[in-house]
Parts: C-alpha cells; structure tokens; sequence
C-alpha cells in the first residue's frame, strides 16, 4: 500500500473514533508512556514529510481516544510538562536581546528570542489541527483538559496556548450563518436535541414546532465541523413580547401570523462545545440573526429575550437576608395566614427553591409574587461577583447591550424553572438605538440598563 494511503486509512480510523468515541466503555491506561512520549517528541520535532507527520499524529490522536481518563490526564500532563519552552534557550535569547537593544542587532535578537519562546506544545497541537477532523478531535481534547484542570492545575499553560489556538482557529470571520429547518439533515437535527440547554426538546414534535414557519433557527459553523453546530439561537415571531414560555413551546398552539409579527423573541440561546468555554461568538450570532430576520421580515421592531435567570434561587439560599429585605412586613402577614407563620427568609429560600407545590396553591402563589420579584430585580441589577452581574445569562446579554426590560412571574413552570428562579424570567431588550452605548457603560463602568418598571421593583 502506497504512503499516501496508509494515512489515509489512519486518518479514517481517526474519523471512526471521533465519531465514536462516546460510545466506548472504559479504555486501558497507556502501558508504555515513554512510546507516547518518543510520539510527541516527533511531532514536537517535525521529523520526516507531510505525510509522515499527519500519520503520526493520527495515530496519537487514536492512542489518546482509546484511553479512559487516567490514561488521558497523563497523555496531557506529558504534553504540559515536557513540551514547553526550553528554559536555558528563553534566557540566552533573553540576554542576546537585553545586550542588542538599542543597536541595529535588535530587531533579529528580537526574532530569536520569539522563536526561543515558541512552545513545542503548539507545534503538537497545530499537527492535530492538520488531520481530518482534528478540529473537532482539539476540542473535545479541551474539554477533557477542563474537567482535569481544578484538581491539575499544572495544565494551566496547555490550557491556555489551547485556548489561544481555538480562538484564532474559531475567529467569527471564519463561522458561517446558517438556518436550521425541519428539511435539514436529520444528523443535525439529533444534534440540536443532544445540545439543547435551556428548553429540553421532548419529542420530534417538539422539534418540529420549534422549526415551524413562526419561528427560525440559527446556528453558527466552523467549515471544519458542517455538522456540528457551535451554538444555535432559537425564535419566535409574534405580534408582542413574550411572557410565558410555556405557550412558546405548546405544540398544539396555533402558528402566528408572521406577516403580522412585529417582535423577535430569542428564547433559547445553547452553547454546544465544551472545549470552546472563553472563546465567545454568542454576541455575533445574534447581531447576525437580527440582519437575517430584519431583512426577510421589515415589519420587525422589537428584538428581546426569554430568558432564564438560572442563579437566582441558589443566590437567595446563600444570601437570605436579601430574601428578608424584599419581603415587607405587610408581605409577612400575608404569607403567615396562609401557613407559612414558622418560617423566616432563609429556610423560606429553600423551601420555595426544593418544593414546586407552591406554585399549583392561586392564594400562595400570589402571596409570593411580589417578594420574590422585587428580589429578582436586586439580583439582577445589584448581585455583583467582581464589577459583573452573578447571574451567567445576565452577563451575556448584559455584555451584549441589552437592557433588562421586564421580570415575568411564573413564566416558566417547569421543575426546572421553578426551581433554578421560582419560574420567574426576564425579557432582556436589544434597542438598535442604545446597544453601543450601553455595551460601552457596561464594559467601562459596569453600569446596568434597565426599564424604569424594573429599577422601581428594585428600590421598594
């Protein structure tokens, strides 16, 4: 068999493995690190051809995918530790350029010391990136890196030329935009069900309705993965902002008229990579869909939210004196003649955040509504960790230039809903007119827009 076709059978068996790698119980630990270690060296080294080097790296991109997790954890500790920088070179460099600074030698000691820098690390990592599938193959390879991370520490600069590698690798003028329908490949389609965050799809029903002529479905792709969607965004046309999820995925609902919409709700925004966690294109997807929409549908005005808020009950069971400053002594009394008279703020928290009871009792559910939404807007607009909101999708958005617009009690009943916020959502706004300015304040100075209804439910 000629050359060119031995790497083409191990590249093969790379795509085999890529695809199913999920799917294997668990793998041996290498016996013989030295033999991944001489591996390495080689590719670190670049020794032989092209084709030489993308065979070997195939076959250790094999050899890694059939390790289980010790196996894995000491194929990158090997790659951390030992294919770094050479330190004795980095300090010659170092001093031939302190001693050229100043003379016309500069700028080529400059160049030397570049190189010295140069880790070896990326020259492994860019000769998986050549391989068939190796994009995806260095993802997944970084999402394994994460999860060792908090307990290896030591991984950290692997970690960080990784991530510095897939950030290029996935610049937003690389991605492509595309919709997502019910004719797309029904690979795909499995796919958005398998990554789906904030909604569970339920059935293929489910699926079908969410992709119907009322709503749309991007997703960002990398040329390298055309199957794997990166993130995707899901929306509904309607004539008004939505407030009730529960109707927005009620298959038997009937179709809007999208003729007659006027407002674009976002209310499912999935990330689907692991490996890609710092690497952020979400902010683009969405500029990008709002061109797409306004362009096929002029009558669109309104473009928001409905989103989760998916910090703010475990905020409230670590801080339950901000559950008792929101609620009133008049709020008290109520919440006493209706059983609760043996409760303060902070096992209230709790209670409300394990047990949905609450939300199927009218009386109850009503007794609660405004506590817990003056509540919900503290979170939002005054939680800080740093000089940034807590809450993860209030930092997108926020991030983004939206404006938190309105706080919608019950809106999303599910077990889920109610226990990550008490079913409470909120509609973040995207305004054409003021997303710059309020990116600008909020990246410059943390500063929270906010609809004057939402700033007032904060201050009571």
């Amino acid at each position: 068999m000629s050359a060119s076709g031995l790497v083409s059978r191990s590249l093969s068996r790379v795509r085999e493995l890529v695809v199913s790698a999920a799917h294997f119980g668990k793998m041996p630990e290498a016996d013989d690190l030295d033999s991944i270690r001489t591996q390495l060296q080689e590719c670190a080294e670049g020794r032989g051809g092209e084709v030489s080097t993308r065979q070997r790296a195939a076959r250790l991109a094999e050899t890694y995918l059939r390790l289980d997790d010790a196996g894995r954890h000491a194929f990158l500790k090997l790659i951390a530790h030992e294919f770094g920088p050479d330190p004795e070179q980095v300090a010659l460099a170092h001093e031939d350029y302190q001693h050229a600074v100043g003379t016309p030698a500069q700028w080529d000691a400059e160049a030397r010391l570049r190189t010295a820098m140069r880790s070896r690390r990326l020259r492994i990592l860019t000769q998986f990136n050549a391989i068939p599938q190796g994009v995806k193959f260095l993802v997944d390879l970084r999402a394994d890196l994460l999860r060792f991370l908090p307990e290896d520490p030591l991984l950290k600069p692997l970690d960080r030329e990784l991530e510095a590698r897939l950030t290029a690798w996935f610049d937003v003028g690389f991605l492509e935009l595309q919709r997502i329908t019910w004719g797309s490949p029904a690979a795909l389609l499995e796919k958005l069900v398998q990554y789906e965050a904030v909604h569970e799809i339920r059935s293929w029903d489910d699926l079908k309705n969410r992709l119907d002529s009322d709503r749309r479905c991007y997703a960002f792709f990398h040329p390298r993965m055309p199957l794997e969607p990166l993130i995707f965004v899901q929306v509904a046309l309607l004539e008004n902002m939505a407030d009730d999820v529960q109707r927005l995925l009620d298959i038997e609902a009937p179709l809007a008229d999208v003729g007659k919409a006027t407002t674009a709700i976002f209310y499912s925004i999935s990330a689907t990579q692991a490996g890609l966690r710092g690497v952020s294109f979400g902010n683009f997807l969405l500029k990008r869909v709002v061109d797409d929409l306004k362009r096929d549908f002029p009558r669109l005005r309104t473009f928001a939210t409905l989103s989760p808020i998916p910090g703010l009950v475990r905020w409230a069971e670590r801080n339950p004196e901000e559950l008792a400053e929101a609620i009133t002594p008049a709020d008290w009394k109520r919440l006493r003649t209706l059983g609760l008279a043996d409760l303060d703020a902070a096992p209230l928290a709790g209670l409300l955040g394990g047990d949905s009871s609450w939300s199927g009792d009218p009386a109850l559910a009503d007794a609660l509504r405004d506590p817990l939404l003056r509540l919900t807007a503290r979170y939002l607009l005054e939680a800080r960790r740093g000089d940034r909101p807590v809450d993860s999708v209030a930092r997108f958005h926020l991030g983004n230039g939206a404006r938190v617009e309105r706080l919608n009690w019950l809106a999303d009943t599910s077990t889920k809903g109610l226990r990550q916020s008490w079913g409470v959502m909120v509609n973040y706004l995207y305004d054409p007119d003021s997303i710059e300015v309020n990116l600008e304040d909020f990246e410059r100075e943390g500063r929270i827009d906010a609809s004057s209804a939402v700033r007032r439910l904060a201050r009571r």
